[in-house]
């Protein structure tokens, strides 16, 4: 049986203890075993992390002690999913930039705040992560985030919508949806779900989904190729305060 474990907490405006209960059923209906807990020293066993095949952070803001940092990056790194949305993962740590390297953006701005009407557009893409899924629109907030050049963008949103100092520039496509690689582990991020009716909606509902199981099969991937457990990374010591 696949292990699965969701870490809760942070700023509670974000309903984590809500988004987490949606993401436990969503697990356990395919079969997955699903621990929850709501302390960050559930990332203290190194071990244990890497004998999971997926990790759900939901942890808004805070602060977090980087030895726990970098177990979540070993574990990753040897092929352990990692799947999240909105704050709980580009919005968790502001100081630790290991944590964003890791997880592939960070959250900057949400313009107009929550409530903002916008589309989702889905790229064109030949990913099974959003086959047959069509353009949508969301009443929520709208991420502005610094991302890694380096993701594979599986959906985005136009700015600006509402007037701001951003406002002044071109307008950008923001990416919502992304995928990346850190070591042999895969990394899916969607910036929807400012609280847990966001991720209540059938399509954002499925978008995860699809996300959960694409990062938990890479753990099966990693180890039939029989790769070991990818590239040692440990940061560059210049990541705290």
């Amino acid at each position: 049986m696949r292990k699965a474990l969701i870490v809760w907490g942070g700023w509670l405006g974000h309903q984590p203890e809500e988004v987490a209960a949606i993401f436990r059923g969503q697990l356990e209906a395919e079969g997955f075993e699903v621990e929850v807990s709501d302390t960050l020293e559930a990332f203290a066993d190194a071990e244990k992390l890497k004998a999971l095949d997926l990790i759900i952070p939901l942890w808004t803001m805070g602060r977090i002690d980087q030895k726990l940092v970098d177990n979540v990056s070993a574990a990753v790194q040897s092929g352990v999913g990692l799947a999240g949305s909105h704050g709980g993962m580009c919005d968790a740590f502001r100081e630790n930039v290991d944590w964003q390297f890791m997880t592939g953006g960070q959250w900057v701005a949400h313009p107009g705040n929550d409530g903002v009407n916008y589309t989702v557009n889905i790229s064109n893409s030949t990913s099974p992560l959003v086959d047959g899924i069509d353009d949508f629109e969301v009443s929520s907030e709208q991420y502005y985030l610094h991302v890694d050049p380096a993701v594979e963008v599986l959906a985005t949103t136009r700015f600006p919508v509402t007037p701001g100092p951003h406002a002044y520039n071109k307008a950008v496509d923001m990416p919502v949806i992304w995928t990346k690689r850190w070591g042999l582990g895969r990394v899916y991020y969607n910036s929807l779900g400012h609280q847990a009716n966001i991720m209540d909606i059938p399509v954002v509902k499925e978008l995860m989904r699809r996300g959960f199981l694409w990062c938990a099969d890479g753990k099966t991937a990693a180890e039939q190729a029989g790769a070991g457990n990818g590239a040692a990374y440990t940061g560059m010591q210049d990541n705290q305060l």
